[in-house]
């Protein structure tokens, strides 16, 4: 069986698009407005070195809600796939969910059980790339990555700067993510020293 990092994609990845005209972050709705975070070329590139896949699995709603379409996220992907090759870097798989249980039209509204916190993107990864869970790898920048991960049997990273912003409704959901880290990078590193037994790691308890 093989070992995988799962990788959440908006905020772990790339960047989250400033929307000027709304005044708020969201997710990048366009190959221009999709950049890649500092580092993120270099961790990517570690995993695959390290002999773990590399997977993408993320909610992307944008599709339910008509923000952009499937050939719009085709392009974003294809600039993310071109864009960690420059370091050697590649991605195995991707996986999305494209719904959303209340907005939007169509077949994309409905209810799923690939919707992180749902666990259904990894259980799906699992058995078409005869991925062992135990011992892979869920990074994300929230708690619903965090539960995805917990509930499909992987260790988690929460990927988060600013620690305590979350730390209330972690604890209100009684979610422990086993890892956090500032960045993907850093994330990349506690993988890195877990795998090799090497290192002083503080697992969260």
């Amino acid at each position: 069986m093989k070992k995988a990092v799962f990788l959440d994609r908006d905020g772990v990845l790339n960047r989250y698009y400033y929307d000027t005209e709304l005044g708020v972050l969201t997710t990048p709705f366009s190959k221009k407005n999709f950049e890649l975070l500092p580092g993120t070329e270099e961790a990517v590139a570690r995993i695959n070195k390290m002999g773990f896949l590399a997977v993408v699995a993320s909610n992307q709603p944008g599709i339910a809600k008509g923000e952009f379409d499937q050939a719009t996220l085709e392009k974003m992907d294809q600039k993310l796939r071109q864009l960690l090759g420059k370091k050697g870097g590649k991605i195995d798989r991707i996986y999305y969910c494209l719904h959303h249980p209340q907005e939007g039209n169509g077949k994309y509204r409905t209810g799923c059980d690939c919707r992180k916190p749902k666990p259904g993107l990894l259980l799906r990864a699992s058995q078409e790339l005869e991925i062992s869970l135990k011992d892979s790898y869920m990074i994300g920048d929230s708690i619903t990555d965090v539960e995805a991960g917990q509930k499909a049997g992987c260790k988690t990273i929460l990927v988060h700067k600013y620690k305590c912003d979350l730390c209330q409704f972690l604890e209100e959901k009684k979610v422990k993510p086993d890892f956090i880290a500032d960045d993907l990078l850093q994330a990349v590193q506690i993988i890195s020293r877990q795998e090799g037994n090497n290192g002083n790691i503080h697992r969260q308890r």
